[in-house]
């Protein structure tokens, strides 16, 4: 069976060191079949941008999934996260490899996406309860980044890029970089949150209704939950009516601050521009999306 999902393989092409990654995956793979007892390999899932997600079987029938990353700055302590949450609202850690990043878990089943669920304004409640059901406060010694870090650099880059862009997007880029300057200044408990909080991370499950999978965790203002999600709930209809009413049922359903919901939303959606301008892709939904959340503000 070919490890990877051909998309998967296209994106590690161009990494730096993905073809060697690629080329030792199923070495590693071997090892930790042996480690983790694992009898059969089956299914690969879909999606993902570097790393082998597969359904397996261990030797005493249960079912699990191993997933190998290609470890880098954001999912190099998911491990950690799911640690922390110890399988309350998420998927249980099963088995971890300090050596390799790939980690043993447990199967959500029967997996539907809460992205397919039929009403849209019942998902949001339902997505945004359980990120506050694995919201936690971050223990002493943590190692996660801190959204003001994060914030920062993110105010540093859009403003040095803001220069080269035209049009609305220069203002708006200008618009994120003074957003996220200003949330790097935020004081407050440091609060466990998620990066990549969206409807495709979330499974139904049968051990709890609904469990999260896939975090990219960092320390500090909970409203950063709401960032990407609002970014990525407005994509199909990017407009400032939409925008404002999405963003007050999340910044309500989270229990999070609506100002700094659609503060993250502008920076998020601003940062995914300057990614597909990188990566020569279309921009044009990223630009919508933030203006349609700027106009809110």
């Amino acid at each position: 069976m070919e490890l990877l999902d051909p998309l998967v393989r296209r994106n590690l092409a161009v990494r730096e060191d993905g073809p060697s990654w690629v080329a030792a995956l199923p070495g590693l793979v071997d090892r930790l079949r042996e480690k983790w007892g694992i009898a059969e390999l089956g299914r690969r899932y879909r999606g993902g941008s570097h790393s082998l997600t597969a359904a397996v079987t261990l030797a005493d029938g249960m079912p699990a999934v191993i997933k190998v990353p290609m470890v880098d700055p954001e999912n190099r302590l998911e491990a950690e996260a799911l640690r922390l949450y110890a399988g309350v609202g998420a998927v249980e850690l099963l088995g971890y490899d300090p050596e390799s990043g790939a980690m043993l878990l447990e199967e959500a089943r029967p997996g539907r996406l809460l992205e397919d669920h039929p009403d849209r304004l019942e998902a949001i409640d339902i997505g945004c309860a359980l990120l506050r059901r694995v919201r936690r406060p971050a223990p002493q010694g943590h190692r996660f980044t801190l959204v003001t870090d994060a914030a920062a650099a993110w105010s540093h880059s859009l403003g040095n890029r803001a220069p080269g862009l035209h049009g609305e997007a220069r203002g708006l880029a200008e618009e994120a970089a003074a957003a996220a300057l200003e949330l790097s200044r935020a004081s407050g408990p440091l609060t466990l949150v998620n990066r990549d909080a969206h409807f495709g991370n979330i499974l139904a499950a049968q051990r709890e209704p609904w469990l999260l999978i896939d975090p990219k965790p960092l320390a500090g203002d909970p409203a950063f939950d709401a960032g990407y999600l609002l970014d990525w709930l407005i994509a199909d209809d990017p407009t400032p009516t939409n925008a404002d009413a999405t963003a007050r049922q999340v910044a309500s359903a989270l229990e999070a601050r609506h100002e700094h919901v659609l503060a993250w939303g502008l920076v998020r959606a601003m940062d995914n521009l300057i990614c597909a301008l990188d990566g020569g892709d279309a921009t044009e939904s990223y630009l919508q999306t933030a203006a349609a959340i700027n106009a809110t503000r």
